[in-house]
C-alpha cells in the first residue's frame, strides 16, 4: 500500500514523476489524486470531431475509417522511410492520424472498424486537421457477450488536463496504479460536519471522481471535493479574522467641533443615505481598540473618495495621520487637488497662502459625487462660520516619484513632523526614507494595482504596525467573490449614486463591418463640442515604437484577450497615432491633445488642467484616465479597439462621462467580428450600467485566479473544483462552519487532520500573503 504523501517517483517511477512535476506541479500521491478530470466522455458516444481547435490537446473516441501505408525517400538523405495515415471518424467528421515510425506495429491495432481512444495535439496540414504520433488505446470488441459490450460502451471515461508530453490516457494509467494501491485516505473534514451536509468520505469521493459508475457518482464526488476547497479556504480566512480581532490598535474616535464637523458644515451638497450609513460604519471601526480592516466598494461615481476623506479627517481630529495610496501619478495628483479643493483653507494649516505643492485652481476635477472648486469651498466655509485658520486646519502633502527635490523634502518633512495630517502619494510612499509622526489610517485606492508586499510596507510605517486600513475599489465585486477573496475584510458597499449624475448611453460601433458608423461617431463628438462640451478618446497603447508591440505603460492594466493571437491581427491602436490622425482628419478644427504614461509628470498635470479648464476639446489618452478623473463637462467617450479591454475596465472608463448634469455617451469602437466572445463582452457592457452585474460577467470570463495570492505570484489557482459564482450557497455554508470551528478551537487542536490540511494549503508563501493582507 502507498501513503498519501509518498513521492510519485516511488510509486510511478522517475520518468513519469518528472513529467507530472514539470507540467502540472504534482509531486506526491495526494497531489495526483487531486488532479481531477476536466470532463468526461462515454465510450458509446463518439466525441464530435468537428469542434476541434488547432493547437488544442484533445482526447477523442472514434472508429478507424481507413488505413494507408506509404513508402517514400527523404529528399535530404535519400533514405527510404514510411508514413502511416489513419483516418478516424465519429460518423459526422473525420480526423487524420499520422505516424512516421513503426507502421507495422501500429497496423496490428489500428484496423478498419476498430474503436479507440486517441490523444494528441491538433495540427493543420494543408487544410486538414491531424494528430501526429498520437497516443491511443483500442477498446475491446467482444460481440459474443452483448451485455458485457454494452456495459463497456456505457462506461464513463475521465478526460484529464493534458500536455504534449503527458496525455489524458497517461494520467489515467498513473491514477489507475495509485487507486489500486491506496487503501485509506486521511479525511480532514470532521465526521459531524460530513453528516450535517451529507458529504461522502474523501476516499469515496476520490474513487468516484476518477472512476465514476454514473453521473450521480460524479455529482456526489464534486460536492464533497468543493467542500474541501471552500471549507479549508474559509478556515484560513476565519483564523485571520480571529487573530486580527485580538490585536490592539489606537482608537480614533470622532471629535466634536473638529475638522470633520467643519468640513461637513461647508459641503455645498447633501450626503446620500448610503454615504451616511457607510460613513457611520467606518467611523465606528476607527473608534475600535482593534485594527479596522474594511473594503469599501461601490460603482463608478458612488462617492467613495468623499467617504474616505471624511474617515481621514476623523483620524486627523483624533491626533493621527492618514495616507492615501494611489496607483498612478495622475490619480495621486488628482486626489491631492480634489482633497485640497474640497477642504479649501482647512488644507493650509499655518500658511497664509497656498504653496505650489498644494495650490488648487478655481476649476478642477474633483472627488466623485460632486465637483467643488477651491473658491466654492472657501466661500461655503466662511458662510458656515467655520474657523479656517490654524485651529481647524491641516496640511495635505503630495509625494510622488518624479517630484523635484525641494517639493519632495517639504512633503517628507510634513509627513515626518505630523504637520501634514493627510499624505497622498504613489509607490514613492513605500520608500524607506518616508516616515510618519503617527500613522493612524491607510487608505488604498484601486487596491488590485498593488502587490501584497507594497501594501505591507506602508502599513509597517505606523508606530505599532497596526493602523486602521480602508481598501477602496471602484470595481464592484459579487458578494460571493468578496466573501471569498476578501474574506478577512469587512465589506461595505455604496450602491446609491449621488444626485446630479446623468445617465450614460453606450453603443457598440462595428468599425470593420460598418465604417460609416465610425464616421458618425466622430460627427457625434463634433456635435457635442459645438455645444460647448468635451470628449475623451481612449486607446489601448501609447505608440511611437517601431515594432508595434503593446506598450508597458505604467498606468495600463491590459486584460488578457482571447482573440489577441489571431493571425494577421493588427497591433492595437495607439494614442500618438490616433491623436495626430484625428487632429489632421475628422476633428481637424478641434483642440486635440494626448495624455499617456510616457509624459513627464508636469506635462501630464498641465494637459489634465487644460482639459479640466475647458481649454481642450478632445483628450486622446490611455487608461491613465480610468479612475479618479472628474470633468463634468466631458460628455462623450470613444474607446478604440474596445474589444481589447476587459469588462470592468470598460465600465471604469465609461464612468468618466455623465458626471455632471449633462447625459453621457460611450462609443465602443471595435473591429471584432459579430458572434464572437469579444463582441458578446461589448454587448454586455452596452446593455447595462450596473457595475455589480457587469462584475459577474467579468468573473465568468476571466475566472477567479488564486484567491490566496497565487495570481500575484504567477501560481496556478488553489481552486480546482470550486467556482465562486456557481457555488455561492456552498461557500456561504462553508464560511459559517469555518467561523464556528475557529471560534471554538482557534488552533484546531481537536482536529489534527483539519489542521494539517490548513497547513498544507498555507504554505510558507501563502501564510505570509495572508499575514500581509
Amino acid at each position: 500500500m502507498i501513503a498519501w504523501d509518498e513521492p510519485l517517483r516511488k510509486s510511478l517511477g522517475a520518468s513519469a514523476a518528472k513529467k507530472l512535476a514539470a507540467d502540472f506541479d504534482l509531486h506526491t500521491v495526494g497531489d495526483l489524486l487531486r488532479h481531477y478530470p476536466r470532463r468526461y466522455a462515454t465510450r458509446g458516444e463518439l466525441t464530435p470531431l468537428g469542434a476541434l481547435t488547432e493547437g488544442e490537446e484533445v482526447t477523442v473516441v472514434a472508429d478507424v475509417y481507413s488505413v494507408r501505408r506509404r513508402e517514400f525517400r527523404q529528399r535530404a538523405t535519400g533514405r527510404k522511410t514510411e508514413r502511416l495515415e489513419v483516418v478516424i471518424t465519429d460518423g459526422a467528421h473525420r480526423l487524420t492520424l499520422v505516424f512516421f515510425q513503426k507502421a507495422g506495429y501500429h497496423m496490428k491495432y489500428l484496423r478498419v472498424g476498430a474503436r479507440g481512444l486517441f490523444a494528441g495535439r491538433v495540427s493543420d496540414y494543408r487544410g486538414t486537421a491531424q494528430l501526429a504520433h498520437p497516443k491511443y488505446e483500442m477498446l475491446p470488441d467482444d460481440g459474443s457477450e452483448e451485455e458485457r459490450v454494452r456495459e463497456f460502451a456505457d462506461k464513463i471515461i475521465p478526460i484529464y488536463p493534458a500536455t504534449k508530453d503527458i496525455s489524458s490516457m497517461d494520467i489515467e494509467r498513473c491514477l489507475r496504479t495509485l487507486l489500486d494501491q491506496i487503501d485509506d485516505v486521511p479525511d480532514p473534514l470532521p465526521a459531524e460536519l460530513r453528516e450535517r451536509h451529507r458529504l461522502s468520505t474523501l476516499h469515496s469521493a476520490l474513487l468516484a471522481i476518477h472512476r465514476p459508475a454514473d453521473q450521480a457518482d460524479i455529482g456526489r464526488a464534486r460536492k464533497r471535493l468543493k467542500w474541501d476547497e471552500a471549507f479549508v479556504l474559509q478556515l484560513a480566512l476565519a483564523r485571520r479574522r480571529h487573530e486580527a480581532a485580538a490585536l490592539p490598535a489606537r482608537p480614533r474616535p470622532r471629535t466634536a467641533g473638529g475638522l470633520l464637523d467643519a468640513f461637513d458644515a461647508q459641503l455645498p451638497f447633501t450626503l446620500t443615505d448610503g454615504q451616511k450609513e457607510v460613513g457611520a460604519t467606518i467611523a465606528a471601526g476607527l473608534d475600535s481598540t482593534h485594527p479596522m480592516h474594511r473594503l469599501l466598494q461601490g460603482d463608478v461615481g458612488a462617492g467613495k473618495t468623499l467617504v474616505a476623506l471624511r474617515a481621514m479627517l476623523q483620524v486627523v481630529d483624533a491626533g493621527g495621520q492618514a495616507v492615501l495610496l494611489a496607483p498612478t501619478e495622475v490619480l495621486a495628483q488628482q486626489h491631492h487637488r480634489s482633497i485640497t479643493a474640497m477642504l479649501g483653507p482647512m488644507a493650509r494649516a499655518g500658511r497664509s497662502d497656498a504653496r505650489p505643492n498644494e495650490r488648487a485652481e478655481s476649476s478642477v476635477p474633483c472627488a466623485e459625487g460632486r465637483c467643488v472648486s477651491a473658491a466654492e469651498s472657501s466661500e461655503e466655509a466662511e458662510r458656515a462660520g467655520s474657523t479656517s485658520g490654524a485651529d481647524q486646519a491641516t496640511r495635505v502633502a503630495l509625494l510622488t516619484g518624479s517630484q523635484g527635490a525641494a517639493a519632495r523634502r517639504e512633503a517628507l518633512l510634513d509627513a515626518a513632523s505630523g504637520a501634514a495630517g493627510i499624505v497622498v502619494g504613489t509607490h514613492a510612499l513605500l520608500q524607506d526614507q518616508v516616515s510618519f509622526a503617527d500613522l493612524g489610517l491607510v487608505v488604498v485606492d484601486e487596491q488590485h494595482r498593488f502587490g501584497v508586499e507594497q501594501r505591507d510596507a506602508l502599513r509597517a510605517k505606523a508606530a505599532d504596525g497596526r493602523p486602521h486600513v480602508l481598501v477602496m475599489t471602484a470595481t464592484p465585486i459579487p458578494r460571493t467573490v468578496a466573501m471569498t477573496v476578501y474574506g478577512d475584510l469587512d465589506v461595505v458597499a455604496l450602491t446609491q449614486l449621488p444626485s446630479g449624475r446623468s445617465p450614460v448611453a453606450t453603443h457598440v460601433v462595428p468599425a470593420r463591418d460598418k465604417p460609416h458608423y465610425l464616421a458618425r461617431a466622430w460627427e457625434r463628438i463634433r456635435e457635442e463640442v459645438r455645444q460647448g462640451r468635451q470628449a475623451y478618446v481612449v486607446c489601448p497603447r501609447i505608440g511611437g515604437d517601431e515594432n508595434g508591440a503593446a506598450d508597458a505603460a505604467d498606468e495600463a492594466d491590459a486584460p488578457a484577450d482571447e482573440d489577441a493571437a489571431q493571425a494577421g491581427r493588427r497591433p492595437p491602436l495607439a494614442v500618438l497615432d490616433v491623436a495626430s490622425g484625428l487632429a489632421e482628419g475628422p476633428l481637424s478644427d478641434l483642440r486635440v491633445a494626448a495624455l499617456h504614461g510616457r509624459l513627464a509628470p508636469e506635462e501630464k498635470d498641465a494637459v489634465m488642467r487644460r482639459f479640466a479648464a475647458g481649454e481642450l476639446d478632445v483628450l486622446v489618452a490611455t487608461t491613465v484616465i480610468e479612475v479618479g478623473v472628474d470633468v463634468p463637462n466631458a460628455t462623450v467617450m470613444a474607446i478604440m479597439d474596445a474589444d481589447r479591454f476587459g469588462v470592468s475596465q470598460l465600465h471604469q472608463l465609461r464612468g468618466r462621462v455623465g458626471r455632471g448634469d449633462l447625459p453621457g455617451l460611450c462609443l465602443l469602437v471595435t473591429e471584432a467580428e459579430a458572434d464572437t466572445p469579444a463582441r458578446e463582452r461589448l454587448a454586455a457592457v452596452a446593455a447595462t450600467t450596473d457595475g455589480f452585474e457587469l462584475s459577474r460577467v467579468d468573473l465568468e470570463q476571466r475566472r477567479e485566479g488564486d484567491v490566496l495570492g497565487g495570481a500575484q505570484s504567477g501560481r496556478r489557482s488553489s481552486l480546482k473544483m470550486l467556482t465562486l459564482l456557481r457555488d455561492e450557497a456552498l461557500i456561504h455554508g462553508a464560511r459559517g462552519e469555518a467561523q464556528h470551528y475557529i471560534e471554538n478551537d482557534p488552533e484546531l487542536t481537536g482536529h489534527p487532520m483539519l489542521a494539517a490540511a490548513l497547513d498544507d494549503l498555507l504554505s510558507e508563501e501563502r501564510a505570509e500573503y495572508l499575514e500581509k493582507t
